[in-house]
This record gives C-alpha cells, structure tokens and sequence, in this order.
C-alpha cells in the first residue's frame, strides 16, 4: 500500500506539531526542575541546566557567567543559609516561543524562606529564559531574573521587550 502526497502531508505536519509539542514539554521540565536542584544543594546539576558559558543575570546578584559561576551561587553562603533555614524556589508555568532550535520561556519565580516556623514570601521576580537546543538537548543560554518590586525592568521582561538584544538590569537590590 502506498501513502498518497494528501496523507505523506498530513503525516509531515503531525511530525512538526509533535517535535513542537516534545520540544516545548523538555522546555517546560528543564525550568520545572531548577528549583527542586537549586533547594536540594546540587550545584552541579542546577548548573548543567546552562550551557557551559550560559549566563544567569540575577537581579541584585549580577551576572553570573559560565556553569561554575552558577555552581557557586547554590554553594554560596547565601544560598546555603536559606536552606539551613527552609527555602523553596518556585517557578511559575512559562509561555514559551519557539524558533527552530531556540526558545524563550517567561515567567515567574518566588522564593519562600522559613522564619519563626512561618514561610513567607522572600522574593518575587519576572524571568525570561533563552534556550538553545544542542545534540538534542535543549540548555539554557541565559536567564535573566528581575525583582518585581516596580521597577520598569521587571515588567519589561514580561512584554518581552528588548533594546538592542539587551533588557534593563535594573535596580540592584
């Protein structure tokens, strides 16, 4: 039996939605499983969720280039107190755009930080996330993290506006 050029189309079709849907679900995990990393100490896999000189832009904390730069903040003394304390970073679902094989995801982030057997709120921040796709693994390029604290970097990040590739950094905190 031979596949008529009406069904060959239709079957190339189903081929691109599925690697779509496929490529926008292994986006979706990779940020999904940042904050499990981040809070569970292990700096070298949160760090392998970059390329190896991907860029992680946190508000207040600068940029921090390379996967051993990243390593370090999750080894920090910051980082390390926060969860001594009981911290949880918690990512939205992000609205994600795909080109080829790269990406943008935006979304949301908030950390909770335990104090007198209270979790509360320690910081909430926009994100935008740059993704590239590589041997069939999809990496983050860069990350960029704002403080939702009315600064017009935050909310730019959202609209997804750019100036010469580049977004405000924003107020450091």
């Amino acid at each position: 039996m031979y596949a008529t050029p009406d069904v060959e189309a239709r079957l190339a079709s189903l081929e691109v939605r599925l690697t779509e849907l496929e490529d926008r679900e292994a986006i979706r995990n990779l940020i999904a499983s940042y904050g499990p990393l981040a809070d569970g100490g292990d700096a070298t896999a949160t760090a392998a969720l970059w390329d190896p000189e991907g860029v992680y832009a946190v508000g207040g904390f600068g940029d921090n280039v390379g996967r051993a730069a990243i390593a370090a903040l999750i080894e920090a003394p910051t980082h390390r107190g926060m969860m001594a304390m009981g911290c949880a970073h918690v990512l939205s679902p992000v609205q994600v755009e795909l080109s080829g094989h790269t990406a943008t995801a935006i979304g949301y982030s908030c950390v909770f930080l335990r104090r007198d057997a209270v979790f509360e709120v320690f910081r909430v921040s926009s994100n935008r996330w740059e993704l590239r796709k590589s041997d069939g693994q999809w990496r983050v390029q860069r990350r960029t993290n704002r403080l939702l604290d009315g600064d017009e970097a935050a909310r730019a990040l959202l609209r997804r506006e750019a100036q010469d590739g580049e977004y405000p950094t924003g107020r450091a905190r």
